[in-house]
């Protein structure tokens, strides 16, 4: 039987990229430990796409009207336009075929916007049929200081080109460092179909209590009321029904609701 292809594929373009990671469930250890042993809403959350960095460590200044860069191997700052990785242009003009030699993507790229700045993550994708790619900021990592990433849905089933993201830059006169060791982006794996107008524009609402079925209150109270009543109910129960479930789908529609964390 033929191996199964990948629903993302990344594509390395820029040769000191670091290769996406799959993302870690206990936040590169950022999560408390009871959260990791006992809340899967949270772990799965932080382990749900890959980890991206930048192709190499960077600094940028805002000074509120132009945006300075500079990065290893560079003596001064220089204002940012647009600007290519360090002998990028002549290693993609070598290796890609007549008629596109001339057409590397920018690393870095100051957009119209005032304070934002579009960083290459040196990387392409591509996906399924079907399937997008969401780019946000590491789920459960604290926030960068300095900038905060705009999140963006990239229908790479279509659309090949290089993976970027938009960063805001939220300080000025203060100096704001990307580093090649840590992650920067998260990207996770979506149907298209979550986000269509046929799903969001078709979410159900029950709007009162006394709207409730027989069923939802039976589940209301498996779910929280039991657990609560049961001296034995254990932290974790939800989590460990969770894991249950993912290593075995088929029973995932027979099992009775978990336990609240």
């Amino acid at each position: 039987m033929p191996a199964e292809a990948p629903i993302v594929t990344f594509y390395r373009m820029i040769d000191a990229a670091p290769a996406p990671q799959r993302a870690d469930r206990s936040a590169l250890g950022i999560l408390p430990t009871r959260a990791f042993r006992h809340c899967d809403a949270v772990t799965t959350a932080a382990g749900f796409g890959w980890h991206l960095c930048p192709p190499i460590d960077l600094d940028l200044v805002w000074d509120g009207s132009r945006i300075l860069w500079t990065c290893e191997g560079l003596e001064d700052w220089l204002p940012l336009s647009a600007a290519q990785y360090p002998h990028f242009r002549a290693r993609f003009a070598a290796a890609a075929p007549e008629g596109i030699e001339e057409y590397a993507p920018p690393f870095l790229t100051a957009i119209r916007e005032p304070g934002v700045v579009q960083v290459w993550t040196g990387l392409a994708a591509r996906t399924s049929p079907g399937w997008s790619l969401l780019l946000r900021a590491p789920a459960n990592l604290p926030r960068a200081p300095g900038y905060e990433p705009y999140e963006g849905v990239v229908e790479a089933d279509h659309w090949f080109g290089p993976l970027f993201t938009n960063l805001r830059l939220t300080r000025t006169d203060e100096v704001i460092s990307l580093r090649r060791a840590e992650p920067f982006l998260q990207v996770q794996p979506i149907p298209q179909i979550a986000y269509s107008d046929r799903v969001l524009n078709g979410a159900g609402l029950v709007d009162a209590l006394e709207a409730w079925s027989p069923a939802d209150w039976e589940d209301f109270r498996t779910t929280i009321v039991e657990p609560n009543r049961d001296p034995e109910t254990h932290a974790g129960r939800y989590a460990a029904e969770a894991r249950r479930r993912r290593r075995c789908p088929f029973a995932a529609a027979a099992a009775p609701a978990p336990a609240a964390a």
